[in-house]
């Protein structure tokens, strides 16, 4: 597995500002082997990035020696895919499109991709399950037809959004798409808060998952205060990482801490070694 931290765990990440150079270097210093850009409508790296620009920071990647596999799009936070807006849900999948358009001219082999809201702690939208579900499914679909033009996975992720907490569902939408392109970009700390155990959705999800990101969290607290530095919370590792072994699961494995602070980096880096050695 690929020991892997997070743009958005940088500096001034969050804010698309810290620049990828410095962000290389220093994801490279602090002990890992790669990194997961991220894609934004403003900062370093935006959505009418030009291809220039990319092939610029895809040299800087080369050269870096560290492995920038993914991308990751928070773009549905602001633009919901699955709104009762139409103009708003037309929107997101073109911001999506051109993020896939990014990712390929960086070199990921996969993109981030958060399916749409019913409910979040972190958005205003509150939209019916029924039509959510039928709205995410256009917009993979749609989706999907660039993905599968580009050679880009469509990495689905389980998050905070009110959309697919059963493993099950997950795994039949996902499946419903029959492409290669379509694949689970699984979040084992984002599944502690409602009460899921992250080892038994990698049995069921098994091979559909393509990439992985790691945070804990702590069950006492309950909402999004209480995500934690590794090793911190309630993530039952030792059983989770024997899932993902036994699923074959082998490609990158990115922390993604929020908010920054000093030492951060260094502390995950020292945790993720432990869990990877699991």
């Amino acid at each position: 597995m690929i020991k892997s931290i997070s743009y958005w765990s940088m500096k001034d990440g969050l804010a698309g500002t810290h620049p990828i150079a410095d962000a290389l270097k220093i994801a490279k210093e602090t002990g890992y082997q790669g990194l997961e850009l991220c894609v934004g409508t403003d900062g370093v790296l935006f959505t009418s990035a030009s291809q220039v620009d990319c092939e610029k920071y895809r040299a800087m990647i080369d050269k870096s020696g560290v492995k920038v596999e993914t991308l990751a799009a928070g773009l549905t936070w602001g633009v919901n895919p699955t709104s009762n807006n139409a103009a708003t849900r037309r929107r997101a999948i073109d911001m999506h499109k051109a993020a896939l358009q990014r990712a390929a001219w960086l070199g990921c082999q996969t993109m981030l991709y958060v399916p749409g809201v019913v409910k979040s702690p972190i958005s205003l939208d509150v939209i019916r399950y029924d039509h959510a579900v039928e709205r995410a499914r256009e917009a993979v679909k749609e989706l999907l037809d660039t993905a599968e033009k580009l050679n880009v996975e469509l990495g689905i992720e389980n998050v905070w959004n009110g959309l697919f907490y059963s493993p099950l569902e997950f795994r039949d939408f996902v499946d419903s798409f029959k492409s290669p392109k379509a694949v689970v970009y699984f979040d084992i700390g984002n599944l502690m808060g409602y009460h899921q155990h992250p080892p038994h959705w990698i049995e069921l999800l098994g091979k559909r998952i393509k990439r992985v990101h790691v945070k804990d969290f702590k069950n006492a607290i309950g909402n999004l205060n209480g995500f934690c530095d590794l090793l911190a919370g309630d993530v039952p590792w030792s059983e989770t990482m024997a899932a993902l072994r036994a699923v074959g699961y082998d490609r990158t494995m990115t922390a993604e801490m929020i908010p920054w602070d000093p030492g951060m980096l260094e502390r995950t880096s020292v945790a993720m070694d432990k869990i990877l050695a699991l």
